[in-house]
Order: C-alpha cells, then sequence, then structure tokens
C-alpha cells in the first residue's frame, strides 16, 4: 500500500500492485477475461464486461493517477488518437477549441477534418494575454496545449494560459499534452490545468511495445470524469489487458529512464551546439542554459523533477539540465564540393536530412518517441506530413528540421552516433577514412566531441 507521501519512484513501483492476496504473486496476473462470473443477476466482484472494466486497466488507471501530481482520476484508452477522438467526443456539438499552433500532426489532423468543431490554431508561446484571451469565444469549451510542442519544443507556460482562461466569462478547461516530459519531468494539474493527456505508447510504458492512451484529472472534475469514463465504454476504444500489464510494468522504470533520457538529451544537444554555424543551424532543447525559456523549462519542473536537477549542481556550470530526451535541430546542406552552407536550399537540404538520417547507427530511422532506444525522424515528411506545407513553413517545420528521440543508451555512444552522421552527411562519405592530417578529411576538419568547440558535458 502506497502513501500520497511516497516518492515518486517509490509510487511507479508499488501503485497498485500489492500481492495477489489469492497466490501471492509479485506481480499483478493478467486477466484476459472478457466476461465476469455474477453470483446473482446483477450482483458480482466489480466486473461485468471487459469493455466497462478489467482489473489490469484499473491497476494501470490507479498508478496514472497517482503519478500524475494532483491526479485523482485516471482513464486509459486504445491510443493517443482515440484518447483526442474521447475528449472532443465530450464537449457536444457547436463548441469551440483554441489550440496551439503546433500541435501533433494527428491532433491536428483529428481536429480539422474530423471533430467537426470550430478550430482555432494560436501561438500560445508568443501571442499576449489579450491577443488569447480576445481568442477565446463564447462557446469555447477547451483550451489545448502541448508543452513542449511536437517537434519545435517551444514552452508554454501553462499557469499564464489558466489566468486567461479562468479571466474569460467561457471560462473553457485546459488541457495539457504532456507526453514528450511525462509525469516525471512536468505536473501540469499543479499549475491548473484541468486535464492532461499522455500518449502512453511514449514514455510512460517506454519501450515501443504497446500503443495507447491516458487522461488524468484533478479531484475537482469528478463529473468531468465521470462524462469521459462514460464515453471511454460507450465508444469502446479501450486498451487490452495485456497492454495494460505491459504498461503498468514499464511506468514502474519511469523515474529511472527519464533520468536516463534526460542526461543522453543534453550530452547530444551539447554537441550539436557546439557545431552551430559547422554542420547545425540551430538545436532545440530547452534544457540548455542558452536556450531562451531556460527559465521557464526550470520552473515547469515537477516538484520530484527539480529536486534530482538540483542535486546535480551548478546548471550554469554544466550548460544546463535535463529536461526529457526530445532535441530538435536543423541540418546545414552541404554544397557540391561539400561545404556546409548558412541557408537551407531546398532540395540540398533534403538530401543532407536523408543523408543523416540513413547514416545513423544507433538511432533507428523511424517515427514515434519514448522508448528506450533512440529514434530520429524528418518530421516535415513523416510525423507532420498531414500539416499543409504553408502552415509546416509557419511553425518552422522544413526539410532540414531533424527530431531526435535520445533512448537510454551510453550518452557517449549517442554523441559519438550524431558526430558520425554529421560527418557523411555534410562533409561526403570519405570522411570514414581514418586520418591523421592536420587538415581533416577533404580539406576539413573532422568533428570534434571535445576540446575547445565542446564544453565539458554533464553525465
Amino acid at each position: 500500500m502506497t502513501s500520497s507521501t511516497d516518492s515518486f519512484g517509490t509510487r511507479a513501483v508499488h501503485t497498485a500492485s500489492e500481492p495477489s492476496q489469492e497466490t501471492g504473486a509479485v506481480i499483478p496476473p493478467i486477466s484476459l477475461s472478457t466476461t465476469y462470473a455474477q453470483s446473482a443477476v446483477g450482483v458480482h466482484k466489480g466486473y461485468e464486461y471487459t469493455r466497462s472494466g478489467n482489473p489490469n486497466r484499473d491497476q494501470l488507471e490507479t498508478l496514472l493517477a497517482s503519478l500524475e501530481s494532483g491526479g485523482a482520476y485516471g482513464l486509459a484508452f486504445a491510443s493517443g488518437s482515440a484518447t483526442t477522438a474521447t475528449v472532443l467526443q465530450a464537449l457536444g456539438t457547436d463548441a469551440h477549441v483554441l489550440s496551439v499552433n503546433d500541435v501533433y500532426g494527428g491532433t491536428f489532423r483529428y481536429m480539422t477534418k474530423v471533430s467537426n468543431l470550430q478550430t482555432t490554431f494560436l501561438d500560445l508561446e508568443n501571442e499576449s494575454d489579450e491577443a488569447i484571451y480576445n481568442a477565446i469565444k463564447p462557446n469555447t469549451k477547451l483550451i489545448w496545449i502541448e508543452s513542449p510542442t511536437n517537434p519545435t519544443l517551444r514552452l508554454i507556460s501553462i499557469e499564464r494560459i489558466v489566468a486567461v482562461a479562468r479571466s474569460h466569462p467561457a471560462n473553457p478547461l485546459v488541457l495539457v499534452d504532456s507526453t514528450f516530459l511525462s509525469p516525471y519531468y512536468q505536473s501540469p494539474l499543479l499549475a491548473g490545468a484541468d486535464i492532461v493527456l499522455h500518449s502512453l505508447t511514449k514514455y510512460i510504458n517506454g519501450h515501443s511495445d504497446v500503443l495507447m492512451g491516458a487522461l488524468v484529472l484533478p479531484a475537482r472534475h469528478t463529473e468531468l470524469a465521470a462524462r469521459l469514463r462514460f464515453l471511454q465504454n460507450a465508444i469502446g476504444a479501450v486498451p487490452g489487458a495485456f497492454d495494460c500489464w505491459l504498461a503498468q510494468r514499464g511506468a514502474k522504470t519511469l523515474h529511472l529512464r527519464m533520468r536516463q533520457h534526460g542526461r543522453g538529451a543534453l550530452r547530444v544537444a551539447r554537441f550539436l551546439q557546439s557545431r552551430v554555424g559547422h554542420e547545425v543551424r540551430d538545436v532545440v532543447y530547452p534544457g540548455l542554459a542558452g536556450h531562451p525559456r531556460n527559465a521557464l523549462a526550470y520552473a515547469s519542473l515537477s516538484p520530484h523533477a527539480r529536486t534530482w536537477v538540483d542535486g546535480l549542481g551548478d546548471r550554469a556550470e554544466a550548460g544546463g539540465f535535463p529536461y526529457g530526451g526530445m532535441v530538435s535541430f536543423r541540418i546545414l546542406p552541404r554544397t557540391a564540393s561539400g561545404a556546409p552552407v548558412a541557408e537551407a536550399q531546398g532540395e540540398k537540404t533534403h538530401a543532407t536530412a536523408e543523408a543523416f538520417l540513413t547514416s545513423l547507427r544507433l538511432f533507428t530511422l523511424a517515427e514515434s518517441l519514448g522508448g528506450v532506444e533512440s529514434l530520429a525522424e524528418l518530421p516535415s515528411m513523416m510525423t507532420h506530413g498531414s500539416i499543409p506545407p504553408a502552415e509546416r513553413a509557419n511553425l518552422g517545420i522544413g526539410d532540414d528540421l531533424i527530431r531526435l528521440s535520445c533512448g537510454i543508451e551510453d550518452e557517449e555512444d549517442l554523441v559519438q552516433d550524431v558526430k558520425q552522421a554529421l560527418e557523411i552527411a555534410v562533409y561526403g562519405a570519405a570522411v570514414n577514412a581514418k586520418t591523421n592530417g592536420a587538415n581533416g578529411v577533404n580539406g576539413y576538419h573532422s568533428l570534434a566531441t571535445g576540446g575547445e568547440d565542446t564544453p565539458p558535458l554533464v553525465g
């Protein structure tokens, strides 16, 4: 039995995972039955039909509510997209949604092509309070936030958006898709949000073998939670027992994995930062000390993550702090001679980006994120291909933008993999040849992971 005063890691291991009273098994069994016996008509032990309720789903939902600081109600769904659909269905007809403009491509697709709801997309990171207030309509039922956003990692002040929402007569709900940080690094409910959404497929499960989504609500939203649970059962987009069991098992190590994801991402981001102006145009990782919203990133840390980060030492001396495992950067295209150029150049940019992605050894070229293995992708042609090109360009999602999901491998191995892929993509395959010459290969210096270009990296 866990207590609310237990630490994050302790709750992750023990919540809803008590030894079986029947057998003494220390790991919850998998309940694959679709139906449950009743001792009399309408008399049962809490379960009738697995769509309406299942022991493994209940255990997972209890765990999710415990891990999300401020949470009281957890609901699991068959996918992140099913979760999105259920939330929007709960708003009713003729509702208006105000969404961050840099939203996940699948969410954008559902809002614009499926939901039949009115949706306004706005830059919630940079727009003024007045502009956000004026964008809220009398029928605005929901403000949809991603922070950090996917894939440009923009940071939105949740507290600021909540304050604007509460000041408006429409008083819309505020939902935060916190998938990129997980409950370990960020606690939106403590910042006043009404709903937190997670794609459990990503960090919470963490092993790239489960498709699932979830919502977590605070205790003050009993009626809303009941409405969502009704839709969960009525629509039927629920996860299976085995997937719930896997996700609960994965969540037991969430705190350990998120720390290593963050360490690796910071190391990779610092290396990429050292290559700006050479092979890299810019790097986006809010944990970097030089990121313009680094202070907001630190302020947004959950209480348990802040305690851990503070224990790592001086943030300025370390060049930043771990802030999730996602890093985005823009690669510079190469010219015919193999020299990098200062600006993106259409097909050359795409060719250079693809050369980088196909030259990686440890990072796998694939969509998704948050698994123990490192992944890399080109959002403009993969995860965000459903967003119109003009809108992508406005958001800064060009063919030069590469998204990295840093896994839990050794940090230095990840840096070396990025280094060698940059060498191949920007300077050509000949750089693979070993050289001791002062001029490196093809007249260009080989990338360094130490020395003056690369300040000491924190572990």
